[in-house]
């Protein structure tokens, strides 16, 4: 596979699921302590990430859980940010300034600080409360977020199957490899096919909105300096609609979460204008000794490792470095 680093891959994978034992003890300790809101802080992608646990938390607890914008706390504030108040944190190279900030804004309001990182001595793991660390370059959080979010709604009762979850995420690291295999040439027939394309409209919805955003603004946009329009798909019919053309190049995510529906039909409208349109479908991949109960859970899992595919190839036929910045961290802002 191009570019692609099996060893390396399973590493960082496992490395993130084998902090089950400590996640379940932090959030074990964090119950007992009652807690009373849950804030998922984040910036570009790491906020984006954070979206379908806040998802997740919104349709099956009454505890108050939300993603915030880490920027946007630290200049707004939250009324409920307090010493009852867990603040949760995600950064790949442990130094985003606008996370170190907020970190040290949540703990002046007297919030309990949680992050999950690759490095141990970086900003990000020394100023919060607890950091839980994997190894270095481990993307996506999804693995951590999902153990710490499972056991926490089993604690308060709103999830029972958390347990037989944790046990099968054991095996995801080989599950995953096997997806990205599967992509392979999918990703390879989709990036010749679009070398050209400069513009691409994204749909998503349920818990693969934070993916559909993310990949807009953090891939096609931050890597490749595509032009993108990004939407949800309950919300596809009330504007964007109008942007598509007959040739427009149509990316549709889909999952299997409740909100399946909405994203089928926003693919059927999409297929009757553009001829361009790609349906990446979590349910094309087997994902073997998955509960089928469990595998709307890990939707956004499976569509990171099947879009990182598809990147690598459009790094190829654009032969544009994902790496390349003009701005970002180049510049000061």
């Amino acid at each position: 596979m191009l570019g692609f680093n099996e060893p390396e891959f399973l590493a960082q994978t496992a490395s993130a699921v084998a902090l089950r034992p400590q996640i379940e003890e932090l959030v074990d300790r964090l119950v007992d302590a009652g807690f009373d809101t849950l804030l998922l802080v984040g910036a570009g992608g790491t906020y984006a990430q954070m979206w379908p646990y806040e998802h997740l938390a919104r349709r099956t607890s009454t505890l108050d859980v939300r993603a915030v914008i880490a920027a946007e706390l630290i200049a707004s504030g939250d009324a409920r940010l307090g010493e009852r108040t867990v603040a949760l944190f995600t950064s790949v190279s442990g130094t985003t300034d606008d996370s170190v900030r907020a970190i040290e804004y949540c703990k002046s309001k007297g919030a309990y600080t949680v992050s999950f990182t690759g490095h141990p001595d970086s900003p990000v793991a020394t100023k919060v409360d607890t950091a839980l660390i994997s190894q270095p370059k481990t993307w996506p959080f999804d693995f951590q977020l999902l153990l710490f979010m499972g056991r926490l709604l089993e604690r308060r009762g709103e999830f029972d199957g958390y347990a037989k979850l944790a046990d099968e995420l054991a095996g995801i690291p080989e599950i995953l490899v096997e997806v990205a295999k599967q992509a392979e040439p999918v990703a390879a027939a989709f990036a010749d096919a679009h070398k050209d394309s400069d513009y691409y409209f994204l749909i998503g919805g349920g818990n693969l909105w934070g993916f559909t955003y993310l990949y807009s603004m953090c891939i096609l946009e931050e890597m490749q300096w595509l032009r993108t329009t990004r939407v949800h798909s309950a919300e596809f019919f009330h504007g964007s609609l109008e942007l598509l053309e007959e040739n427009t190049s149509v990316i549709i995510f889909q999952g299997e979460d409740e909100t399946r529906a909405l994203t089928d039909r926003a693919e059927s409208f999409a297929k009757r204008v553009s001829k361009d349109v790609t349906v990446f479908d979590t349910r094309d991949y087997p994902l073997t000794g998955i509960s089928p109960e469990f595998r709307g859970l890990l939707a956004p899992l499976v569509l990171d490792t099947v879009m990182s595919r598809v990147s690598k190839h459009l790094e190829r036929v654009r032969d544009h470095s994902l790496d390349l910045r003009r701005y970002y961290r180049v510049m000061d802002y």
